[in-house]
């Protein structure tokens, strides 16, 4: 299999996203409490909603675009959907990390950079 380094990454990445995402669609409610309290002290007190539905918005997008990345990239050898979903599961990954940086929540952001290496190293294969 020529692309199974990406397809693999790309298939953590559909994983992680649309399990994250489905999860904040279907508990909104217990997502945005537990969010207002973690960012109570940080800049990002008064825009939690807000921030919530925009990562919940990219999260699913990463998600589905990285399945159909995986798809086209085994069916066709087309990599054009694997390097959009790379790129924006990179930004949301970033978004996240800056989320928890802001938060003070240290411990928090480096488990983000567990993710987002793979991230990084898939669009490395993928544009070389």
């Amino acid at each position: 299999m020529e692309h199974i380094t990406s397809i693999c990454i790309l298939a953590l990445l559909a994983i992680v996203f649309l399990q994250s995402g489905i999860d904040k669609v279907t508990d909104w409610k217990g997502n945005l409490g537990w969010l207002q309290s973690h960012f109570a002290n940080s800049p990002l007190k008064n825009s939690v909603p807000l921030s919530l539905g925009i990562i919940t918005l990219l999260e699913i997008g990463s998600g589905v675009t990285a399945i159909i990345g995986a798809v086209l990239l085994y069916v066709q050898g087309d990599n054009c959907i694997a390097i959009l979903s790379g790129s924006l599961s990179a930004v949301t990954f970033l978004m996240l990390f800056l989320g928890q940086r802001l938060a003070k929540d240290y411990p928090g952001a480096q488990g983000i950079v567990v993710y987002f290496i793979p991230t990084v190293f898939l669009l490395y294969i993928l544009l070389n």
